[in-house]
């Protein structure tokens, strides 16, 4: 069996998310197995290296599968994007090192939300910004924000309320970026993101930056570990995974 890796962005409007589910075939995993199995003529299993949400959108995720059968990395590529949506896209393909693993090997992970704060989104950009149409102050957004870089048990900002694994994780940075015009970018990069965590950060900045709460109130409510103490589940079309790393040991590893 030969490991193979993917790098590919995907427009994750019509999908029900990353992850396969049984009552539905609109997943971009269900999407690559089913392009795989004709090309190895047999199942082949996809791991991401995280299970996007419903709407949520990859320019940067990464996958690996096994082939029973060794085949040139660019032909696997080419036969993939031959046959699947318009939606979905595999930027890069190379032969992994047996032990590589896209979730488990994985040692940072950058998020970019994207907000409209202007009275109508572009309508060519619609599904990809959350349309808040109002102005946030983004000087209290980088205060609250603050508060959050660091390694702090992130439950309060967890989505899954049956959730019994640690939910400590390290935020390295979050960063606040204006593209130009009416639109803000808010950047999280980290060591790992519980479900739907970026969004309930987002949306707890967010109240943040309308002077619903204060920026120092986020240290409580990390303090919490309850959900109910943070702020609303930001929209998914507004999210992105923008990029996944992997370390020295995979540095490079598709080219």
């Amino acid at each position: 069996m030969t490991n193979y890796a993917i790098h590919l962005a995907y427009d994750g409007t019509r999908y029900n998310g990353w992850q396969k589910q049984g009552n539905t075939d609109k997943t971009v995993q269900g999407k690559l197995e089913a392009v795989l199995a004709e090309f190895a003529g047999a199942f082949v299993e996809v791991q991401g290296s995280g299970r996007t949400d419903r709407g949520v959108h990859a320019e940067g995720q990464t996958a690996n599968f096994r082939l029973p059968k060794e085949r040139p990395a660019g032909e696997v590529m080419e036969y993939i994007n031959h046959y699947l949506p318009e939606d979905i896209q595999v930027l890069a393909c190379a032969k992994a090192p047996d032990a590589f693993h896209s979730r488990l090997s994985a040692v940072r992970k950058t998020y970019r939300y994207q907000i409209e704060m202007g009275p109508k989104k572009n309508v060519f950009q619609r599904n990809f910004y959350y349309g808040l149409g109002q102005k946030l102050d983004i000087e209290r957004m980088e205060a609250g924000a603050a508060l959050l870089a660091g390694t702090h048990d992130f439950k309060s900002f967890c989505g899954n309320p049956r959730m019994k694994k640690s939910c400590v994780r390290t935020i390295e940075e979050v960063a606040f970026v204006r593209p130009g015009g009416t639109q803000l970018f808010i950047l999280y990069r980290g060591n790992g993101f519980l479900q739907q965590m970026v969004r309930i950060l987002t949306g707890t900045l967010i109240e943040v930056g309308l002077g619903k709460r204060a920026p120092e109130e986020i240290a409580a409510v990390l303090q919490a570990r309850d959900r109910q103490t943070a702020g609303f589940t930001a929209p998914a079309q507004g999210l992105f995974l923008v990029n996944v790393e992997y370390g020295e040991e995979y540095d490079g590893i598709f080219g």
